[in-house]
């Protein structure tokens, strides 16, 4: 029996929707070689990562043994599989392998972080293939919300592994390639060791719409409308915003493309051939000589982005352009779970301004990107894999889709960020469990989840902050009266005297009662100025803030 194995081990993606991040390695235990399929990035919320700017998948354990990483192999170019890429590219010093499409945006984001963009490698679907180490890797296209989307076919000694990334099973995609039951069945025919696949739609019952069904109902609704148009969608979801231009034309509208992610996403696809025939678009600065009733707008900001082309139309103007009463606003999209509030806040902006905002309630306006689950049982029937990993959803999602692959007679197991499993037999099995978590990009630089700055951010933000700043003398006695600054909290509290002379009184007695032992000793006096401002401040307005006491001596 041979000593090598074959591992599989998410270190993100795997319990949650977005940071994906799966190896592969094969080899003797703790020698393998790898490769890294995707490499993304989720998103920071004001609740629990105020000030963060992107979240990345905790990488550390992978850093420790880059020398061994053969390649990063990208299935598309969605933020969430593509997004850490350049973040993490001088870290593990691997080449990179994606499509046309992916490679395009791929290197944009490497030249934006001072890389050479040919650090990225273009290569062709299926049948042409990557020899990685001891793995061959082609790309298998899929339909999926975004051009040139593939599974990835994984060879090794050990056997054939299919890893789908995200995908949906549409014959009219519009943009990119349908899917093609045949070629998946061609290549599956001489056996599948494991199937990895996409969950995130597992407890939609109906069958996916594909992305043709929607054209007709949005041309409709467009052609109808009396004033200006905005309509948002994903701006990687080149397909409708095809769809929405080319209903604009038909209205005899004027297209304007509004953001930076809708413009750069339009042009990597006409740059690449994967997008032809678009509408002729104008600027923002042309849009303002044209009547509002032949204007269609296509912005950014489906999700709520605070900072995206929605988000600034809901609050007045943006690039000269505002809404008005008569105007519609459509989302063509789907609001992502936690970006509610977001959305809503944007919604009762418009509806403030008596603009007519049409969501994706009636389902006629947008169809998903992702397999449901009458669609994951045919990608079942169609590989016959000898078993299924389900990936890429909530641990909800995983272990519903585990069922799923039961009930069919599938060995199905649920394995989640830091499970490393061995596909070498005939059934996996865990063999070790890796610390996995998060990286905060905080402005440049990139924190650890556990390191407390954002910890110590929202302590900032939930309690205040009060600076308590006290000068001794050379013989260590209190020179002048202790003072105060505070920052996020009330001015005035119960007493109804101002917060900071409360403070400065209470702390000053400490001072004048304090024995030598404390005032020559910074740490203690420190703990006990901190104490007491804390104290004093719960009492006058029911919070202990964050209290930073600076003491200076005269030597």
């Amino acid at each position: 029996m041979s000593s090598e194995r074959l591992i599989y081990l998410p270190l993100g993606g795997a319990g949650e929707i977005g940071m994906n991040a799966y190896v592969y390695g094969y080899g003797k235990p703790d020698n393998e070689r790898y490769i890294l399929v995707d490499l993304g990035v989720t998103f920071p919320d004001m609740d629990s990562t105020p000030g963060v700017d992107l979240i990345l998948p905790d990488i550390t354990w992978l850093k420790e043994r880059a020398e061994r990483i053969e390649a990063i192999f990208i299935t598309h170019a969605h933020e969430d599989h593509i997004g850490a890429v350049a973040h993490f590219y001088n870290d593990l010093n691997a080449p990179v392998y994606a499509r046309v499409f992916t490679a395009n945006i791929a290197s944009r984001k490497m030249s934006e972080h001072g890389y050479p963009a040919e650090a990225v490698r273009t290569v062709n679907a299926w049948p042409e293939k990557t020899k990685a180490g001891p793995f061959t890797v082609g790309f298998l296209p899929i339909s999926h919300s975004i051009p040139e989307s593939a599974g990835l076919v994984i060879d090794s000694p050990s056997g054939r592994v299919i890893h789908t990334g995200d995908f949906k099973l549409d014959p009219t995609p519009l943009v990119g390639e349908a899917f093609d039951p045949e070629l998946w069945a061609a290549v599956s025919k001489d056996g599948v060791k494991a199937l990895v696949c996409d969950s995130t739609n597992v407890f939609a019952p109906n069958p996916g719409r594909s992305e043709l069904d929607v054209g007709p109902a949005i041309t409709e609704l467009v052609s109808a409308a009396p004033g200006m148009v905005v309509a948002t969608t994903f701006a990687s979801n080149v397909a409708r915003v095809k769809t929405l231009a080319e209903a604009g034309q038909r209205a005899g509208r004027s297209i304007v493309l509004l953001g930076r992610a809708m413009r750069r996403m339009v042009e990597a696809s006409i740059e690449t051939g994967v997008l032809t025939d678009f509408p002729t678009v104008i600027s923002a600065e042309a849009a303002r000589d044209v009547p509002r009733e032949n204007l269609m707008l296509l912005v950014t900001g489906s999700q709520g982005e605070r900072r995206a082309a929605s988000a600034q139309l809901a609050r007045g103007k943006y690039q000269g352009l505002t809404m008005k009463e008569g105007d519609m606003f459509l989302f063509s999209s789907k609001t992502i779970p936690g970006n509610e509030r977001g959305v809503i806040r944007i919604i009762n902006a418009f509806s403030e301004m008596g603009v007519d905002v049409v969501d994706d309630s009636s389902g006629l306006y947008h169809v998903s990107g992702h397999a449901n689950r009458p669609d994951l049982e045919r990608m079942h029937e169609i590989v016959k894999p000898q078993m299924l990993i389900p990936m890429h959803g909530e641990h909800r999602h995983l272990r519903e889709h585990a069922k799923l692959g039961d009930a069919k007679g599938l060995q199905s197991v649920v394995v989640v960020n830091g499970m490393m499993m061995d596909l070498s037999g005939n059934a996996p099995k865990v063999v070790d469990y890796i610390e996995t978590g998060r990286t905060y990009l905080d402005g440049s630089i990139k924190i650890g989840a556990l390191d407390g700055v954002v910890r110590d951010r929202i302590r900032l933000a939930l309690n205040g902050h009060v600076v308590v700043t006290v000068i001794l003398d050379e013989q260590d006695e209190p020179l002048g009266e202790p003072w105060c600054e505070i920052r996020g909290i009330s001015d005035t509290g119960s007493s109804r005297a101002p917060l900071v002379e409360v403070l400065e009184e209470d702390l000053g007695q400490f001072l004048n009662r304090a024995n030598a032992k404390t005032l020559k000793d910074d740490g203690k006096l420190e703990e006990s100025l901190r104490r007491i401002a804390r104290q004093s401040a719960q009492k006058e307005i029911g919070k202990k803030p964050e209290v930073t006491v600076v003491i200076s001596r005269m030597r």
